[in-house]
């Protein structure tokens, strides 16, 4: 924090007594920069860290510009959700009513017949989302000719929520000697280029430029595998014993699951929805802040500029999509010079998000993991709980492997013969001299005179011969073509054989004249 007063800055001593009231007695080094500039009607780009006051360095000069006496909307401020707008709404209402300023928000998802209604009492401080502004400018129920000053808060969010072209349109019907001010806490091309195109000389304002994020940030990360996520949230939130905490996700379809198991684990939870109705947003923020439930599932679009009270952990149940989306989420914490931790739950496939976070951010992003009830670097810790799980399974599988070989083994002893299902070779089972084997081969039942099915016994074969024997008398099947007999019969024999084919018994035995 700055040692300079807001007095020296150029504030009157009406807005100074209300800041001491909230306990404000210093302006940040943001504010240190941007107040003057403001006052003295240049454009500015100001860009710094999430948490560091951005919103009083405008909104304070705004209020103190503004003429209570002049019925006409004169300030207008855009911001990226409907969140951030109200919050800025409330935070005007709270310096601006001891000067009779009136200060009026117009969000998406509000009836428009009641803000057209609102306007008629001619607002000078108007707080809205882009969308709905540009709606009511042209339907001429927003007058832009008496605007002075256009605000755009997290520019760069209202570039990638695809509000560039409503800022355009908002902007072109306003004055052309209007004063812009554009708050970041990233400066994308985007960005670069409407200051470029609209601004007249801008004054260029950036904290820390190099510090994406504040500088009482703690960045931790626990490798988990998927299917234990939700282990792992529940493990943290304990561990970290949070009164408030934030739980991103990527999916808005994963806001609802993670919110019904984090309660039925007995962490009272909410869900904040980008796409609710502004009286169900309004409601889970409203218990949030007043602390009837300890968790917030949210997504980046829902969650976007928010400040809590009392929020000291923010973790990314996923992790974010790129390095911008890190840096806003980590701004929910650690706001105003205070402390605050941020965590990433990652699976192994997803440590090279990480390292890139760490390279583009110059942030110290550090691996933890929890052993023995603690919070512990995997380096130092004699093992770490990963290993310790792959261990138990281990163990388990080979215990269970184990259990089928003693539950097999009384049926081999009992003496009941086991025939294999596959022949035994030699080529599949070690084989020693003068040593027989037993093989099975599909077992043909056949029928002796008295109907009784006899099994044929098993055949042997001599493993240092290689020849089969069999355990009793049996004739080879035949395989086709001509009988062993005869072929050993001579010519003659042969075609009495023939001949004799059909004959009866005894006379094919009768001896040959021959």
């Amino acid at each position: 924090m700055s040692s300079t007063t807001f007095e020296a800055i150029g504030l009157n001593t009406d807005l100074n007594n209300k800041l001491m009231e909230f306990g404000i007695t210093e302006p940040s080094p943001v504010q240190v920069q941007a107040i003057p500039a403001i006052l003295s009607g240049a454009d500015v780009l100001a860009r710094s860290q999430t948490g560091t006051g951005k919103t009083l360095a405008y909104l304070l000069p705004l209020l103190q510009s503004i003429d209570p006496e002049l019925k006409s909307t004169q300030k207008l401020i855009l911001a990226p959700t409907q969140e951030l707008a109200m919050q800025i709404v409330r935070e005007g209402e709270k310096y601006g009513e001891q000067h009779g300023i009136g200060v009026l928000g117009l969000i998406g998802g509000a009836a428009v017949k009641r803000q057209v209604e609102k306007l008629r009492l001619h607002p000078q401080l108007v707080v809205g989302t882009p969308g709905r502004v540009r709606e009511l400018i042209e339907v001429r129920k927003l007058k832009m000719h008496t605007v002075s000053t256009i605000v755009v808060d997290e520019v760069d969010q209202v570039f990638q929520l695809g509000g560039a072209g409503d800022v355009d349109r908002i902007l072109r019907s306003a004055l052309r000697d209007r004063q812009l001010v554009f708050l970041s806490a990233t400066v994308s091309a985007d960005t670069a280029n409407l200051v470029k195109r609209e601004m007249n000389q801008p004054v260029e304002i950036g904290i820390d430029p190099d510090q994406s994020t504040a500088a009482g940030l703690s960045h931790y990360y626990f490798v988990s595998e998927e299917r234990d996520k939700m282990n792992m949230l529940r493990r943290l939130i304990h561990q970290y014993k949070t009164k408030k905490a934030i739980v991103f996700v990527n999916m808005t379809e994963t806001i609802g699951e993670v919110e019904a198991k984090l309660n039925h684990l007995g962490i009272a939870a909410k869900a904040l929805y980008g796409d609710a109705d502004k009286m169900a947003r309004s409601s889970v923020l409203s218990g949030f802040r007043s602390g009837k439930f300890r968790v917030l599932v949210a997504s980046d679009v829902a969650a976007r500029g928010l400040d809590i009270e009392g929020l000291d952990v923010v973790v990314n149940y996923d992790p974010p999509t790129d390095s911008e989306h890190y840096v806003h989420r980590a701004g929910r914490t650690g706001r105003m010079g205070r402390t605050g931790t941020v965590l990433s739950i990652v699976t192994s496939r997803q440590l090279f998000i990480m390292k890139k976070f760490t390279k583009e951010l110059q942030i110290q992003l550090d691996e933890r993991t929890l052993f023995g009830g603690k919070v512990v670097d995997p380096a130092s810790a004699p093992q770490t709980e990963r290993e310790g799980n792959r261990r138990d399974k281990k163990e388990l599988s080979a215990d269970n492997s184990r259990r089928s070989s003693e539950t097999r083994a009384p049926e081999m002893n009992s003496g009941t013969p086991i025939i294999a299902r596959k022949p035994l070779t030699t080529t599949n089972r070690p084989i020693t001299a003068n040593s027989s084997v037993v093989t099975s081969k599909p077992v043909q039942a056949e029928s002796n005179r008295n109907g009784s099915k006899v099994q044929a016994a098993p055949e042997t074969t001599d493993t240092a011969q290689g020849t089969p024997t069999d355990a009793s008398p049996k004739k080879e099947a035949f395989r086709g073509g001509k009988p062993a007999e005869m072929k050993r019969l001579s010519k003659s024999e042969k075609e009495r054989a023939r001949k004799n084919k059909g004959a009866p018994k005894w006379l094919k035995d009768k001896p040959s004249r021959d």
